[in-house]
């Protein structure tokens, strides 16, 4: 089993068509997308030992005391716990076993990560049929969080190497896959626990480990379907640009990853990172409540503020914001895709100049369509940042191998997610401290957000700054051609697939058919998913 996990048993011969490594990039990053869709079983477990209402914890059961308790339900904001985890053994599992991923090699990552995910989800199962909420932390947040760091950064590499001639597209279509995740894991988790619920149980202990099945069964076939080039491999009539000629923000040169943090660039590109992700995380989270609250009655023709309306008139605005999260879950998809295929074209610099500069106006625009009391400017603001927020992650690999080269761009990657660790802290806090406080003052509900848009335009500020100070490496960041070498033979790369099938004609030819299958596979979840959402978009717009 180990020698087919091997990197050495995974590179491609001539013929290999290089079109079916992003759907195995996409099957993985699916499956692990679901994190941002966690969310949906927060309910049902918060009413997990009630069922139909929850049995509340006394004032004397603190946090540690509700890990272990199986007296009472868990509340909402312990459950929250696991999606922090999620984030920050995301970014410090890429940078603690980036390094070792592009010596193992993607499909031994890959497979790492579909064990530690799905039994994780397995360990969660086991959590909440004994109602301990410590092996969900285990299980979920941390042996889960694992597996969704390898998993994230395991195709950046090979694909980049694969796609040298469209580096923002190739990254955009993985990356896309996890934000995802969600619209296609939601759902089915939804109709899942419709289907498993009963007088005894919320039905979640089993939908994880149906959905534990399902994901494994994907993110092996993604797994096994990750191949990589030859050794100097590059597509057919496509001619590197010189060293120095029209870019000279594009390195043919590379960069050990165990320079990165003393390089001021990678700290540069972090702080890009972190400022564009801290701004659009923040909004995620509170988007339904900053809707309803900011328009009220409005949204559903009733000339009333929020705190002025029945509990029948929340429930029907509460569906309109639910809307309006589908919408934003779409162009935070679509954003993936389309910037980083652009970057293509503008180059990785400016397509962050474009997020920064059109970002600062999105946000500072919505004080002003808030007063005004237009919801189609305001909902218009947040689709854009949406945009440009799934837009970053995505782009940012391509912007990394630019600068640092190819060569160990995955494990540079895996580092660089530590600014997403800390975004994830960081957003969040300004957008809800920055609400509590200003309700503390007295300000109207509806006025309440005007203050964090305006912090969240100083964010990009300085995210522009540290990105217009990015220049190209000095000469000493990068590895010597001996260096390379020794470090190409730490990786086990061959030169072609014929040094390990021993043969001097391996070829890995595959028919059109299975391209178009392998697609299908990973397009019509997806489409199903994008269905999905699109019915909730409905309800916004009626």
């Amino acid at each position: 089993m180990t020698g087919i996990l091997d990197k050495e048993r995974i590179i491609a011969g001539p013929g290999f068509n290089r079109w079916l490594v992003p759907p195995a990039a996409l099957a993985i990053h699916l499956c692990i997308g679901m994190a941002y869709g966690f969310s949906v079983f927060w309910l049902p477990l918060s009413k997990a030992l009630g069922i139909k209402d929850a049995i509340k914890c006394g004032p004397d059961v603190g946090f540690f005391a509700e890990l272990f308790t199986s007296s009472c339900d868990w509340k909402i904001s312990t459950l929250g716990w696991m999606y922090t985890l999620f984030f920050v053994l995301l970014g410090s599992s890429a940078a603690t076993w980036g390094g070792w991923l592009e010596r193992a090699g993607p499909r031994k990552a890959g497979v790492v990560s579909a064990v530690c995910w799905c039994g994780g989800m397995l360990i969660s199962a086991l959590g909440v049929y004994l109602h301990q909420f410590w092996l969900m932390i285990l299980g979920s947040g941390v042996i889960g969080g694992i597996g969704l760091g390898l998993g994230y950064i395991s195709p950046v590499s090979t694909l980049i190497k694969w796609f040298p001639d469209r580096r923002g597209m190739a990254t955009g279509m993985a990356i896309m896959g996890f934000g995802g995740g969600a619209m296609i894991g939601s759902p089915l988790a939804a109709d899942l626990m419709k289907y498993f619920a009963s007088p005894t149980s919320v039905g979640v202990a089993q939908t994880f480990v149906v959905m534990a099945l399902i994901y494994f069964v994907f993110m092996m076939f993604g797994a096994f379907g990750y191949r990589i080039p030859e050794t100097g491999w590059k597509p057919a009539g496509w001619t590197p640009p010189p060293a120095q000629a029209n870019n000279t923000m594009i390195t043919q040169r590379h960069v050990h990853v165990s320079k990165v943090w003393g390089i001021p660039q990678f700290w540069l590109i972090w702080m890009v990172l972190c400022m564009n992700v801290s701004a659009g995380i923040g909004v995620i989270g509170m988007a339904s409540p900053m809707l309803q609250e900011v328009f009220g009655g409005s949204l559903i023709g009733v000339a009333k503020k929020f705190g002025e309306l029945d509990k029948t008139q929340l429930a029907a605005i509460a569906t309109v914001a639910a809307g309006f999260t589908a919408l934003l879950s779409l162009f935070n998809i679509g954003g993936r895709f389309f910037w980083a295929s652009l970057s293509d074209k503008l180059g990785r610099k400016v397509t962050y100049i474009v997020f920064f500069v059109l970002g600062g106006v999105m946000y500072f625009s919505i004080p002003g369509s808030a007063a005004a009391g237009s919801v189609a400017l305001f909902v218009g603001a947040f689709c854009v940042i949406l945009s440009m927020y799934g837009g970053g992650f995505a782009t940012v690999p391509a912007y990394l191998a630019d600068i640092f080269g190819t060569q160990m761009v995955g494990a540079i990657h895996g580092r660089l997610l530590t600014a997403w660790a800390t975004a994830g802290v960081l957003g969040p806090v300004v957008v809800n401290y920055m609400r509590e406080y200003q309700l503390g003052l007295g300000i109207p509900r509806e006025q309440v957000y005007n203050q964090t848009m305006y912090i969240l335009v100083g964010m990009l500020v300085i995210g522009l700054v540290c990105n217009l100070m990015v220049r190209p490496l000095a000469d000493k960041w990068f590895m010597t051609d001996t260096e390379l070498a020794a470090e190409k033979r730490l990786a086990h790369e061959k030169a072609a697939a014929s040094e390990v099938q021993g043969s001097g004609s391996a070829s890995d030819a595959v028919s059109p058919a299975v391209v178009v299958i392998a697609w299908m596979a990973v397009g019509i979840p997806l489409a199903w998913g994008v269905y999905r959402t699109l019915q909730s978009v409905a309800k916004f717009f009626n």
